[in-house]
């Protein structure tokens, strides 16, 4: 599986906002020999969030750039829906909430003049904790050109109910542990593919801090999961926020590579995931490969 050489990526960025300053190297290409909207046959991915794990069904997909009602089983629409589930994650994600794409119910896709594509969605959101789900609307715009390099994608959603449930509890005792114990280093899963419970929040957090990446990272051609947390850092805490320096790897399933990731990001329960620095890593030839959590 080829991993492309990385590239260097500072930003600082709060819940609500998204990276702002990106540098790109020349790196070198991966195989394009097939297309990358291309399926040879159908495809159900399972992504793992902690001990929890989302189905997402994908089905070859007839027109690669088709306009007005999309399958919602076929790439396109489950893509755009992937990047709506990355938005919520950067919004309202926390060590105790965490959502996922649950199901594409419709979707339509319209070309923008010249500046990029627009798809409406209703889709179906889990919280991942509470096992809750809602249905909600969502438009993602995909800008294309010049724009496409200098932004991520635009989403607005509409997820009210889920947004409602209360983990304040849950995460002032996760703070308070954190802000008083020892100093944390650890990799997850282990290496035996095993998360333990206690630490499960953490990969929570993980999630959310890498949906940042994801989010920036995406486009019509990506789908993108987090696969692994390589290694935690907490660092001293400063500002009454939690500090943590994490190294994830992140699965693009279409071209099917391995991305490293280095994310440094602050968290509090009054202010949220703000990730202060993202790095993307070199090609890693000697790294093994996440252990399987399926």
């Amino acid at each position: 599986m080829g991993l492309r050489i990385m590239v260097f990526l500072a930003v600082l960025t709060a819940v609500t906002g998204s990276p702002s300053v990106t540098t790109r190297p020349e790196s070198d290409s991966a195989d394009m020999s097939a297309h990358p909207n291309s399926v040879p046959e159908t495809v159900e991915e399972t992504e793992v969030i902690g001990q929890n794990k989302v189905q997402i069904g994908l089905e070859p997909e007839e027109d690669v750039m088709a306009t007005g009602k999309l399958n919602p089983n076929h790439y396109p629409a489950q893509r755009a829906a992937k990047v709506v589930q990355h938005y919520l994650n950067t919004r309202y994600g926390s060590p105790y909430r965490v959502f996922g794409l649950h199901k594409v119910h419709s979707g339509n896709a319209e070309d923008v003049a010249d500046s990029g594509r627009k798809y409406q969605l209703d889709i179906m959101v889990q919280d991942v904790m509470s096992k809750s789900t809602e249905k909600c609307s969502a438009e993602v715009f995909f800008p294309k050109g010049k724009q496409q390099q200098q932004s991520s994608p635009q989403v607005q959603a509409s997820c009210e109910e889920l947004r409602k449930i209360d983990t304040s509890v849950q995460e002032e005792a996760f703070y308070q542990q954190y802000k008083n114990q020892s100093l944390l280093s650890a990799n997850l899963p282990d290496s035996y593919g095993r998360i333990e419970p206690e630490m499960e929040p953490l990969w929570h957090l993980g999630s959310v801090a890498s949906s940042f990446t994801m989010l920036n990272e995406s486009t019509e051609n990506t789908l993108y999961n987090m696969a692994q947390v390589a290694n935690i850092t907490q660092l001293e805490t400063e500002n009454d926020q939690l500090k943590f320096d994490y190294h994830i790897l992140l699965h693009e399933m279409v071209s099917q590579e391995i991305i490293h990731w280095k994310l440094l990001f602050s968290w509090s329960p009054s202010e949220g995931v703000k990730v202060l620095q993202m790095e993307q890593l070199p090609h890693c030839h000697d790294c093994e490969k996440p252990p399987n959590t399926n």
